[in-house]
């Protein structure tokens, strides 16, 4: 049975990587008989809404050709819907087609998986903003430290690639102290300082980074990991450890599992899927079954 296919594609993602991919993909998708329709923005803004708009016209499956930036454009056209998402990575990052298996390091894979129309459903998450903004997210709401290092790096035009990370790192460790956060977890309120709080629908953020180690896209919840007052020292000690996971073990790592938050901190932003939501005060939920992804059998 033809399929109606829609193909957002982000031409920068991955260094280029995006474009020199978007064609052969397009080609291979093809090759099965389905109708097949490329969606190329001149912005992220304009992506979204090619992709909103064909996804209510009726699409079977939107594909999403980039990173986790491309993958998080096309989640909000269709969660909560009955159009597939299909993600074939080809970013710098690429945490949500990891997190759901898809193969990471060859684009031909990734369109077979696609093209077998294997779908399943994931959890997602929602965050909200006070001034009204709502985003889906596969992977990580985050806040405190590495949103606000985040933050930093995007201003930056030097130096380039993964280097300008650890540029703002260092600079935002300078000025940075730990935040007292309000929060509502689960209907109960909770006050104390932190130096990051991460909310994880999956267990990775900033390209393979296990800051919610223990996260299931399965189990209608969020895993919230909360990082107490702790030494800048001992921070940057600390830090390194998400790439494996294993700062959890550090008596200033708090872990709980949540089905919803409400976080306010004066002067922090709230990061999901890499990509900036707004200041807080946020509420973030857990969506069960939110978006079906096509994956590997």
């Amino acid at each position: 049975m033809e399929r109606r296919i829609g193909v957002l594609v982000n031409p920068t993602a991955g260094r280029g990587r995006g474009a020199r991919t978007a064609g052969e993909v397009l080609r291979l998708l093809a090759s099965r008989g389905d109708q097949v329709v490329e969606l190329r923005g001149d912005t992220g803004e304009h992506g979204a809404e090619l992709a909103a708009k064909a996804v209510a016209q009726g699409l079977d499956v939107l594909v999403a050709v980039g990173g986790d930036g491309t993958m998080h454009l096309a989640l909000q056209a269709v969660a909560g819907t009955d159009t597939a998402l299909g993600i074939i990575p080809v970013g710098t990052g690429n945490d949500g087609a990891a997190s759901v298996g898809i193969p990471c390091d060859a684009p031909a894979e990734a369109v077979a998986v696609v093209l077998a129309g294997n779908a399943r459903a994931f959890d997602v998450g929602l965050v909200r903003t006070a001034e009204g903004t709502s985003r889906y997210f596969l992977c990580v709401c985050s806040t405190g430290f590495d949103s606000l290092v985040n933050e930093r790096a995007n201003a930056l035009t030097r130096p380039r690639g993964d280097a300008r990370y650890v540029v703002a790192l260092l600079a935002e460790l300078r000025r940075f102290a730990p935040v007292p956060y309000r929060t509502v977890l689960d209907g109960a309120s909770v006050q104390a300082p932190a130096m990051l709080v991460s909310l994880g629908n999956g267990p990775t953020f900033g390209g393979g980074m296990r800051v919610c180690p223990d996260a299931d896209l399965h189990d209608g919840a969020l895993d919230l990991l909360w990082v107490h007052t702790i030494s800048k020292p001992e921070l940057l000690r600390v830090f390194p450890r998400i790439y494996r996971g294993t700062h959890v073990t550090h008596p200033a790592v708090e872990q709980r599992r949540v089905r919803s938050a409400h976080l306010a901190a004066p002067g922090m932003l709230a990061y999901a899927d890499g990509e900036r939501i707004g200041p807080l005060p946020v509420d973030v939920t857990s969506v069960p079954d939110g978006v079906r992804i096509l994956v590997p059998r």
